[in-house]
């Protein structure tokens, strides 16, 4: 299990590298956990809310349920981060990034919310 964790804290460490040295994003840690955490959070939020619209048995409900698995997911995945930074002495293992990254989702949920509602009204506006 320490070597799958030590894999998976270098690739998130190269990540990092390739961020700052090839693209020259230079942001605080909090910053950085916002805007990753926020990207992740999302694009599993959306692939979570198809696969339970595949096997949806009670209309309505995929939604919240897509929501609720995936804020557990940011959850883990936050913490797993911050116990990375403590293991490899990368970083500083934080409450405020671990905030920051699932701030970071809900910003980006609320913000593709606002966007699927636009869409959804605009085309309830048409169809009349």
């Amino acid at each position: 299990m320490r070597e799958i964790i030590l894999v998976i804290a270098e690739a998130v460490n190269t990540i990092h590298d390739l961020l700052i040295d090839v693209f020259g994003v230079y942001m605080t840690d909090k910053e950085l956990h916002f805007w990753i955490f926020g990207f992740i959070g999302i694009i599993t939020y959306f692939f979570v809310y198809v696969c339970f619209k595949l096997f949806e048995h009670m209309k309505g409900r995929t939604a919240i349920l897509s929501f609720i698995y995936t804020f557990t997911v940011m959850v883990v995945l936050v913490f797993a981060i911050e116990l990375q930074q403590a293991i490899t002495n990368r970083g500083n293992m934080e409450f405020a990034d671990a905030m920051a990254g699932l701030w970071g989702f809900l910003a980006f949920f609320l913000g593709s919310s606002m966007i699927v509602l636009l869409f959804w009204l605009l085309s309830k506006l048409f169809r009349k």
